[in-house]
């Protein structure tokens, strides 16, 4: 079941801070925290996550911090949603077969088509889009415009 939880807001944060203020060095998680509001045992444990997931990568010792794995456009936050049910772990009540008649004929079915169609909208929906409305809303950042593709 599609739910905005704590970890998920934080994930989308976190990518979307990555991403808005990446410069030459890697963008430290205790930067990431003080920004946005997050608690560092959070934090860290969903950025290790998106890490092995490979939408971000991550970067040890004292420079260290986390990239985007890929370009802000090739990252959906559909992805990040995915990634962060899979950490959470928790099973989809639409998905259980146990249930009155019209729960498991009329309700879960509309039910799962609603996230299906949310989902759909997120597949669309990338860090760039997320980025491009910080810069809209001009939310200051910490380093100069990098372009956004690979070589």
């Amino acid at each position: 079941m599609l739910r905005l939880s704590k970890k998920l807001l934080f994930a989308i944060e976190a990518v979307v801070d990555i991403a808005y203020h990446a410069g030459p060095e890697p963008v430290r998680s205790t930067d990431i925290s003080k920004r946005q509001g997050i608690p560092r045992r959070y934090l860290e444990q969903v950025l290790q996550h998106l890490v092995h997931n490979e939408i971000l990568s991550g970067q040890r010792g004292p420079r260290g911090g986390y990239r985007l794995a890929r370009e802000r456009r090739r990252i959906s936050v559909a992805e990040i949603i995915r990634v962060v049910r899979e950490l959470e772990g928790t099973p989809d009540p639409s998905s259980v077969e146990e249930g009155s008649e019209i729960g498991l004929k009329v309700v879960r079915p509309i039910w799962v088509e609603m996230q299906n169609e949310m989902m759909q909208r997120f597949e669309s929906l990338t860090v760039e889009d997320l980025c491009k409305r910080a810069r809209e809303l001009k939310i200051e950042r910490d380093a100069p415009d990098v372009p956004d593709f690979s070589i």
